[in-house]
């Protein structure tokens, strides 16, 4: 497919990201359709992105007022066939689970036009375990977007084994044409990009938390201040939400059967609390005024 074909687009899925997704593809002047099974998850998602861009006084690369105009733009179905009749480019952006996203693409492949191609906006896993459910592995890819309505408006961009350079090519110019900047990966890699180099600092941070070596301020800190980050990443994590984060790396468990890879089991019984994050008001930090939006939290401090 030639990029200049890429009119349509749906996105499956109306959480946080793939809210996030749908709008910025509208801001740029797509036909945008948003399914999930939840009548309200595009809502309760927009609030969510709302209330972060206010607490972390930041913006998309659109402006605000775009943004919201974009919100507005984007056609919303309950039936799935709905959203996907006529589209150049599906995005499947459904919870970090493979057999899921399988299901999905098998059923995307009887839904989607001919020439579709499928994307999955998976943060750890690679298209060539997904793909085999559908008929066309050659039009299937990962586009893999992270925050743009914070201004994080980067996108991994990588085949399989059996996406077709074309397939490739169309992915990564639609990315530009939509405002954001394609990473390329030139090979399959678990984890892609910023994700696998952001992993790998999360996991020691994680870590180190568990086993008491330091706490989750003082990490924050660490990461702010040395990285220059406006947030560090135990903050980063309750952005994501921890059961995403949890799933994550439990994928990179079952990939590599590694041990190192297992998350704390401390993280977990923070899930089974319900403290997921910023979309539960509490993690790791609470919300809406999380402390490392506190005036001072990077302030030189007496120890006592």
């Amino acid at each position: 497919m030639q990029t200049d074909q890429i009119k349509r687009v749906a996105v499956v899925g109306m959480g946080v990201i793939g809210a996030q997704i749908a709008i910025q593809t509208a801001c740029h002047g797509f036909q945008v359709h948003g399914f999930d099974q939840l009548p309200d998850a595009f809502d309760k998602a927009n609030q969510f992105i709302l209330a972060s861009m206010e607490a972390q006084k930041m913006e998309p690369v659109t402006g605000l007022e775009r943004w919201r105009q974009g919100m507005e733009q984007v056609r919303l179905t309950a039936k799935l066939p709905e959203a996907v009749a006529g589209a150049d480019l599906v995005i499947e952006a459904v919870p970090e689970r493979l057999e899921l996203k399988r299901e999905v693409f098998a059923q995307l492949d009887g839904l989607a036009p001919g020439h579709a191609l499928l994307a999955s906006n998976s943060s750890s896993i690679p298209i060539s375990r997904i793909a085999g459910a559908t008929q066309r592995p050659g039009q299937c890819l990962n586009l893999h977007f992270y925050f743009p309505a914070l201004g994080i408006h980067l996108v991994d961009v990588m085949g399989g084994e059996a996406t077709a350079p074309a397939t490739l090519a169309a992915g990564a110019t639609w990315v530009s044409s939509i405002g954001c900047i394609p990473i390329r990966l030139k090979k399959e890699t678990f984890g892609f990009c910023l994700n696998r180099m952001q992993h790998a600092a999360r996991r020691e941070a994680l870590h180190m938390w568990a086993e008491g070596a330091v706490d989750v301020q003082d990490a924050d800190r660490a990461w702010m201040v040395g990285i220059g980050m406006p947030f560090g990443l135990f903050g980063m994590m309750d952005q994501v939400g921890l059961d995403v984060v949890y799933n994550v790396e439990m994928s990179y468990l079952h990939e590599t059967g590694d041990e190192r890879f297992r998350p704390p089991e401390v993280l977990k019984q923070m899930i089974d609390r319900g403290e997921l994050g910023c979309k539960s008001g509490k993690g790791f930090y609470s919300y809406p005024n999380p402390a490392y939006k506190q005036p001072g939290f990077l302030s030189a401090k007496k120890i006592d």
